[in-house]
Order: structure tokens, then sequence, then C-alpha cells
């Protein structure tokens, strides 16, 4: 046994008090926002019908690598933060690996994962400009479930367009939010003109997270007093979860470790972009080299299979054009289990990252995930969420490599949550009913011929 903990705890004292912006350090920074009208790039005014002001600010800053932490945001973050980072020794003992595997787990706050770093960010800054609420959209109900509490904290509205596919497999997720104060309604809907659009064309769809954050912009700019906020995929989603990263850094330098690997989940982008984000920094900079892999769905495989162009961030296309790492913006993914994940493009931040060599990717199928998730809550005593699972997966398979060659390799990977509200997928997969849809190469090309020509 070495003589690391099994948990590294920083101090309260030690939580970071400004957030870190990747952008600052890269060279090539990510391309522009457009106006879908005429092509041109979108300036921090023109987004501010649809996003707060302060944050439509922080979408455009490109130059500051710190931003302060408010106070407020930085007393509610006290509660829960800082979150540990944790030696997986009796996993790396199933394994037999000579492998140190380290995770930094995001679940031990009453929203159930990463997603209230960004919440409770975004809900402050909508308090702060004396707004009556915000809307949202939720795939797993993660980022719903984390709104929806921040929001109750600020004394604010909250409307949540939920993944009709999610609404109908977590109920008790949707319950939390119900509780919370949130209005929960399954997408695509007939209460919006884009979702009645979308039932037309997709009669019978599950929904994707594209359909609901149609619904949610839609729902913001018919509401005076309101404007919508998103969990994941743009640029202040990931400067906020930069805790993450910077938290994990700091409890390796503590004990004297350099990560290796680090290795993240990614749907649209908000969990790996915090996780990795300092890590990154130093690689832009020329101080470290860390070898950094996303982990998809094969169902949703933005990055494995897409395309990097300018595409719609939403199905309904009412949204600016963001160029990404897209399957099309009409891509309807499978209704698998991880539903943080089924988004059809991949933040800015990353696919440029992505482009320029930072990182790789890889793709997983579901029946494989949830293998790798039972296999770690048996040892580890976390039930993982399925998102977070797809990380674990690749975890361990890196880790069965070092055995084989014998390399003591330190592996860092993102716990995001919890699953406890995703037992129907559990139930499935130990059911023997889960599948594993991997959607074809003409699906795809379908899908990317209808994206914008430029």
């Amino acid at each position: 046994m070495s003589d690391i903990p099994y948990k590294v705890y920083l101090s309260e004292n030690e939580i970071p008090s400004a957030w870190y912006n990747v952008r600052a350090d890269m060279k090539n920074k990510p391309a522009p926002l457009l106006n879908p009208g005429t092509g041109e790039a979108l300036k921090a005014e023109d987004l501010m019908p649809i996003f707060c002001e302060e944050l439509c600010k922080q979408e455009m800053n490109n130059d500051d690598k710190w931003i302060d932490i408010p106070g407020e945001v930085l007393d509610f973050y006290k509660m829960y933060r800082p979150s540990p980072l944790v030696r997986a020794y009796c996993l790396e003992k199933a394994l037999g690996t000579p492998a140190h595997i380290y995770y930094k787990f995001e679940g031990n706050n009453t929203s159930g994962s990463h997603k209230l770093n960004s919440a409770i960010a975004q809900a402050y800054y909508a308090k702060k400009q004396g707004l009556k609420g915000v809307t949202t959209e939720t795939g797993a109900g993660q980022w719903g479930t984390a709104l929806s509490m921040a929001t109750a904290y600020f004394g604010l509205d909250c409307q949540v367009y939920m993944v009709k596919v999610s609404y109908e497999q977590k109920p008790f997720r949707r319950e939390v939010m119900r509780t919370y104060g949130a209005t929960v309604t399954p997408s695509p809907s007939m209460t919006t003109n884009v979702g009645r659009k979308i039932n037309e064309e997709f009669p019978g769809t599950d929904g994707s997270l594209g359909c609901a954050i149609s619904e949610a912009v839609e729902a913001a700019t018919s509401q005076e007093g309101y404007r919508y906020v998103l969990g994941s995929v743009l640029n202040q989603v990931l400067l906020h979860q930069s805790v993450i990263g910077l938290e994990t850094k700091a409890a390796l330098d503590k004990i004297g470790v350099k990560a290796d690997m680090i290795i993240g989940c990614a749907g649209g982008g908000s969990n790996l972009g915090g996780l990795i984000s300092p890590f990154v920094g130093e690689m832009l900079r020329g101080e470290n080299q860390y070898e950094i892999i996303a982990v998809e769905p094969a169902s949703c495989p933005s990055f494995t299979r897409g395309s990097y162009v300018y595409d719609f961030c939403d199905t309904g296309r009412v949204c600016p054009l963001a160029k990404m790492y897209t399957l099309g913006s009409n891509f309807m993914p499978a209704p698998n289990h991880a539903g943080g994940l089924r988004y059809h493009g991949m933040s800015s931040i990353l696919s440029q990252l992505y482009a320029d060599g930072y990182m790789k990717a890889t793709s997983v199928k579901q029946t494989d995930v949830f293998a790798a998730a039972e296999q770690f809550a048996r040892v580890e005593g976390i039930l993982p969420a399925p998102e977070s699972s797809h990380a674990i997966k690749v975890a361990i398979d890196e880790a069965l490599k070092c055995k084989e060659t014998g390399e003591a390799k330190n592996i860092v990977f993102g716990l995001t949550g919890t699953g406890y509200f995703d037992l129907v997928a559990y139930q499935k997969f130990n059911d023997g009913v889960m599948d594993d849809y991997i959607p074809t190469d003409d699906d795809i090309a379908k899908s990317l011929a209808q994206c914008p020509k430029f």
C-alpha cells in the first residue's frame, strides 16, 4: 500500500478564487459564433437578448486568463467544495494493475453532479441582472436538477425542457427538479412553435438535447424578464467548470503526483473541459505534457465520426452557428441511457484543442460502459452515473494495458456524478435487455449534409 491517502482533500481556503480561462493560452482561439442569417461573427451585445449580460461577456472573453469568482458564488461553493480526489486502491487491486488510478468525485453535493458549479454562477448573474427567471434544457436531468437548486437559492423561476426519453426513463430526477420549484416539460413538446415543428418532422421522436435547447431558447425570448442558460458546450460553462481541474491539479501537487493520462466523458464538453483546462494550459504554454482522452458514446460519436464545421447548436435552428465537431443538428441519437451525452455537437474550445492535437477521442458501446460501471461500483462503493461510466470504462482499459506493459502510469479520470436516479438503466443492463445502437455511416452523412455551407 502506498503512503498516498485514499482521499486527498484541499482545505476550504484552497478552493479556487478565480476561474481559469484556457482560451487566453490558446494560440488558435475557438472560432467565433456566427449569426445564421448574415454569417457574420457575433458580439457580446448580440447575445444579450438570449443570455445574461455578464455571461455574454464571459462567452466572448478570449484574453483574460483569470476571472474572479463572485463572493456569493464562492460562499455557495463552500457548502460542497472542495471535492475529493480519490485514489482507487480497490479498483487497482481488482485489476491487478501497476497503474495508479485517481478520480475526481463531483457527486458529493445534493444535486448529484458537477453541474452545480456552473448552475450557481449562472443563477447568480441572472439574479444580479434583476431577471424573473431562466429557461433551460436537460438530458439525463443532472443539469436541470442543479439549476433548479441554484434558482431556488436565489428565488428565481426555473423552466426546464427535459429530453423526452429521459423524462420517461428518469421520473425521480424529474421530481427532484419539481421539488426545488422548477417546471419540467418533456421535449419536444407541443407548447412551443419549434416543438410542434419538430414533432411534425420527426413523429414519435424521443427527442434530443438539440430539440430541448430550441424550445428553451424560444421560451426565454418570448417571456419578458427571462433568459436562457445552458449547462454545457458554451465557453462560459467550461470556464465555471475549471474549478474541477484547478482543484484536481492542486490535490495532485499536494501529494507530489504528476498525471500521465487524464480521461473524461464527452457530451457537450462541460465536465471534460473543466477537468482538463489547467493541464491543457500547461501544454499550451510548453510546461508539461499529458495524454488526454475524451470518451463519447458509440451511439453519438461527435468527435470520432463527426465533421469539424459550422453548425447550428440546436435542432430547431434558432441558435447561433458554432464551429465544432458535429453529427449535424438534425441528428437524432438513439435513446441510450447516458442522456447527458446525447448531443450532436461538441464545445468549440474542445473542438479546437482536438483539431490541434492536444487531445484524443474514443467511443465506447453502452453495454461495455455499464459492465465497467458495475465493476467499479462493486469495489469502490459508488454507483456511478452512466455518463461518468464512459470515463471509467476507458480508465479500466488503460490500466489493463499497464498490466500488460508493466508501466505504473498515473491515470486520472472525472467521476462527474452518481447514478442513483439511473436505476432503470442498470435494471435493463442486469436483465440483459440493453442494446448497443451504433449509427450507420449513411445516417451520419444524411444529417451532416444538412449543415449550413460557407
